[in-house]
């Protein structure tokens, strides 16, 4: 990197300081930075050590309930599970005390959950990110999100205004997702936002112009995913090719080393190589039905909380189910098994007599009418980062944990 690049790299970081309340990035620091940190090197001593298992993170998905109806969304529409905040609450718990305290919080659409500001407020010492198509997010809301100061909105953006409105099934989704973005900024939230990358937004989505568009609108980091055709809609020609998954992350790599905002992405490590979070342990998911599942995609599950979600622990600890799952899937790609293997891993789901935890009860059959798709495992066409703050941080905070041997 050029001395030029540092500073660009900087000064994008350098955007929340001058930008967002002091509160709001003390709370970051703390909560989130060094926290996790922590937590991190407690997850990698107990992997090493061979203690009992518990994930770094765990994705919460609070309920079903959605104001939108996306095309390759996992979620069930018109769906009526959800967390009781009584279950919500004793998995936070169950986390601190395990040394985690970030939290991703997801739906459905999060902010239908009623509950959900006063767990915030409860669990003041906790990171939370907040992961919404933005509707929602008006400038009361973004003000109570100012005031607790430990959630980062994460809004969904999935194509611009044509695009949003075929993918997510509403009309003037995008300009609306827009709006909710200019009330965080005026709030002086730490804003991100997100998008599944497909073929019918890949043009409008990953470029240049786009990343100057967010920043311009107060976004402080992307994080791109790949596409992944399930649900009861899941349209798999609109899935990447493996050539778009290989541009995509040659996208992120040179970007990223001079890009106005952060961007974030959780599929390669610093050498470029492919890895499963959920295969290396260091996050799993719990879906509204209280269900302890791999990722949030593959709704199948033995496992679930019970009614406090105090058992979380020992879940984890002695879960075979979620153990040999991970097992399976490292020994078997070090991308995703449903894009790259579905065969193998409703196989497995039949063998182990998973239930289905969603709404609609599909989804077994969903996954048997999947055929191959290209992965972001891309042995041969790996590229390393080339910015040296991503580097380390991928190097120290997001590698395999041994899990490929």
């Amino acid at each position: 990197m050029s001395i030029k690049e540092y500073f660009l790299t900087f000064k994008a970081a350098a955007r929340v300081l001058f930008e967002c309340s002091p509160r709001i990035v003390w709370k970051f620091m703390r909560n989130f930075a060094m926290r996790s940190a922590i937590n991190i090197s407690r997850f990698e001593k107990r992997q090493r050590k061979g203690k009992p298992f518990f994930p770094a993170f765990i994705m919460i998905s609070v309920t079903e309930a959605c104001n939108l109806a996306c095309s390759g969304c996992w979620i069930s529409k018109d769906g009526k599970k959800t967390l009781s905040p009584e279950q919500l609450d004793g998995i936070i718990q169950s986390c601190k005390k395990e040394g985690s305290y970030f939290f991703g919080i997801l739906g459905g659409e999060p902010l239908m959950y009623n509950a959900l500001f006063d767990i915030f407020a409860k669990h003041s010492d906790c990171y939370f990110q907040l992961f919404t198509n933005g509707i929602l997010l008006t400038d009361k809301v973004a003000k109570r999100l100012k005031k607790l100061g430990n959630v980062t909105p994460l809004l969904s953006i999935e194509g611009l205004e044509t695009e949003s409105d075929i993918r997510r099934g509403k009309d003037d989704v995008y300009r609306r997702t827009i709006d909710g973005l200019r009330a965080c900024k005026r709030a002086k939230l730490i804003i991100g936002a997100a998008a599944s990358i497909c073929k019918s937004n890949f043009d409008e989505l990953v470029n240049r112009n786009y990343l100057e568009l967010l920043a311009k609108e107060g976004v402080h980091y992307l994080w791109y995913y790949i596409y992944r055709p399930v649900g009861a809609i899941p349209n798999p020609d609109n899935a990447l090719s493996r050539e778009q998954i290989i541009t995509l992350q040659r996208f992120i790599v040179e970007q990223r080393r001079n890009a106005p905002l952060q961007i974030i992405d959780a599929y390669w490590d610093d050498k470029g190589r492919a890895l499963c979070p959920a295969a290396v342990g260091i996050s799993h998911h719990i879906s509204p039905s209280g269900a302890v599942e791999f990722c949030p995609p593959l709704q199948m599950s033995k496992d679930f909380i019970n009614e406090n979600g105090s058992n979380l622990k020992e879940i984890f600890a002695n879960s075979s189910f979620l153990a040999d799952l991970r097992k399976l899937t490292a020994e078997n790609s070090r991308g995703c098994i449903i894009l790259e293997n579905p065969g193998l891993m409703v196989d497995f789901l039949i063998e182990q007599g998973a239930i289905d935890t969603t709404s609609r009860e599909t989804v077994l059959e969903e996954f048997r009418k999947m055929g191959k798709l290209p992965g972001h495992d891309l042995q041969g066409d790996e590229i390393p980062d080339s910015n040296i703050f991503y580097r380390l941080v991928k190097k120290n905070y997001f590698f395999g944990f041994g899990a490929y041997g």
